[in-house]
């Protein structure tokens, strides 16, 4: 082995990560990996700020991840007062529990969506009882009524009830199939990543995105609705 490679060896072993992260494009890292690697020490960056206790770092997470914590609530629900409220919650608990993020193990971004699933998880079993009488049929049935008297053919409007109609067929879901359509359709997350928040294998992410895209196109396709 050249001297060469004896030395890059050693300086990898000797640099911390976040050392690392800041030399990527120095370390053979390419292009992509290395943007990836600045938005990890973004991240981490961000988190220690906020163990430090400064507060502008606190209200740079809430404005930067809220859009994001709020729209994996919305989804799972289908309320938006409720989504509101599971979303206060979920920055209460990171509020609580950041410290015990790690960097190694995966992004900010995968670590707060796996809090948030948990918290929706809790959620979702503390509430079972009330949802057992609020059928999504019904929801369904009010929504395709509105469209009939309206007879709107705005482009917009039409736009959003189908929006609607999409958002209460997710409901109808099972709880493992919905989170999976979610966090890969809607928030775009990798396989890798999802099995990372699910803790579950990539292979079961995609046994259960194949089952809930199927189950959501046949119950949009006896409304009507197209995606």
């Amino acid at each position: 082995m050249s001297a060469a490679a004896i030395a890059a060896i050693s300086i990898n072993s000797s640099i911390p990560s976040l050392a690392k992260a800041k030399l990527a494009p120095w370390l053979g890292m390419g292009p992509a990996r290395a943007r990836a690697t600045e938005a990890l020490n973004a991240e981490i960056q961000l988190v220690e700020r906020c163990l430090a206790g400064e507060q502008g770092a606190w209200d740079e997470m809430v404005q930067g991840y809220t859009k994001r914590v709020y729209a994996i609530c919305y989804r799972f629900t289908g309320r938006d007062n409720e989504a509101q409220d599971l979303t206060q919650e979920v920055f209460l608990r990171v509020f609580r529990t950041l410290g015990s993020f790690r960097a190694g193990e995966g992004s900010f971004v995968v670590w707060l969506t796996r809090l948030t699933r948990n918290l929706l998880v809790d959620h979702y079993r503390r509430t079972k009882r009330d949802r057992a009488t609020d059928a999504i049929e019904d929801k369904l049935a009010v929504l395709e009524e509105k469209t009939a008297q309206s007879a709107r053919t705005d482009g917009m409007l039409a736009g959003r009830e189908a929006g609607e109609l999409i958002q209460a067929a997710l409901q109808k879901l099972s709880p493992e199939l919905r989170e999976a359509v979610i966090l890969r359709d809607l928030q775009e997350l990798e396989y890798r990543e999802i099995a990372r928040v699910l803790n579950v294998p990539e292979g079961t992410v995609k046994s259960r995105l194949n089952r809930g895209r199927a189950e959501l196109a046949k119950i949009l396709k006896r409304h009507r609705v197209s995606v």
